[in-house]
């Protein structure tokens, strides 16, 4: 059987690879006929939903030793994300990458499952349960034996948080992760800021300087105080800490004898668009299918 036929009927139709098989050779090979073979069986229903938009669902962390693994599961409901095959499928997932060595997600979709791939399983659950199913990302985090794994999960999985702490207990750790679950930092140091983020933030800041009447001189050093605020907003040692307001988050590690090695923040659905359907939109919507 040709690879490349099979690897269209694949992209065409959202189906896993045996079943894509199975139907060109049903079919002598017609890829119109396979289609047809796949939408009788009932497997390419998860095409139908491949322009959907998944910004609900679920994350999860999952600790075994010295490794641990954060991953998101997007959804197109609540109500699904609530459903019981859906949460074990979360942490079947999770599972799956705190036990083998993956580093991106073609070589987790390509981990193998009772179904052929985990690829394979998430189509034939998204035809299954009725909605797109989206395995969006992961981090798998490899600990020593002087560090310690915190893992923080909020709103039932709206929120998920794993942090890598060396030289600290558990606790400091979680307590790190309830902070970063609260406060929403994007780095841990300053050192992790790009270039590019600093630049563009100066050049507002000095913009907004300038607007206020500051000669330009004034505007420069006023954004050196303002960059150190906004480096305050975004970095997690920076950060005063939820639980002591008098100390900083990177001081409070600190003085528990530690360091902070990493943050992992998911948050469900964030920076992916919402699609917004009107009561009468969404009734037209479902006359047309």
């Amino acid at each position: 059987m040709n690879v490349n036929l099979i690897k269209e009927l694949r992209d065409m139709s959202g189906a896993g690879l045996m079943d894509c098989k199975k139907a060109l050779e049903a079919s002598n090979g017609d890829i119109d006929k396979a289609i047809d073979y796949l939408r009788e069986k009932g497997i390419s229903k998860a095409a139908k939903k491949a322009d959907r938009i998944a910004a609900e669902g679920l994350s999860s962390i999952l600790i075994e030793g010295n490794n641990a693994s954060i991953v998101e599961v997007n959804c197109e409901t609540d109500f699904v994300a609530k459903n019981e095959k859906f949460v074990n499928l979360v942490n079947t997932i999770a599972k799956l990458i705190v036990e083998n060595d993956v580093k991106t997600m073609e070589e987790a979709m390509n981990l193998k499952t009772d179904e052929g791939t985990l690829n394979d399983t998430i189509v034939n659950f998204t035809a299954t349960i009725g909605e797109k199913i989206s395995f969006r990302r992961f981090d798998r985090i490899t600990k020593t034996d002087t560090q310690n794994f915190g893992g923080y999960v909020h709103m039932g999985g709206k929120i998920a948080v794993l942090t890598l702490i060396d030289g600290a207990n558990e606790q400091v750790a979680k307590d790190v992760s309830m902070h970063s679950a609260a406060m929403r930092p994007k780095y841990v140091t300053r050192s992790e800021v790009s270039k590019e983020e600093i630049d563009r933030e100066t050049k507002v800041l000095k913009e907004q300087a300038i607007n206020e009447g500051k000669p330009e001189d004034i505007a420069e050093k006023m954004v050196n105080g303002r960059i150190n605020k906004f480096y305050k907003e975004i970095c997690l040692e920076e950060q005063d800490f939820v639980k002591d307001s008098d100390v900083t988050v990177g001081t409070y590690v600190k003085n528990n004898g530690g360091s902070i090695v990493k943050m992992v923040r998911f948050e469900v659905g964030e920076g992916i668009e919402k699609k917004e359907e009107n009561f009468a939109e969404e009734v037209m919507n479902q006359i047309k299918g």
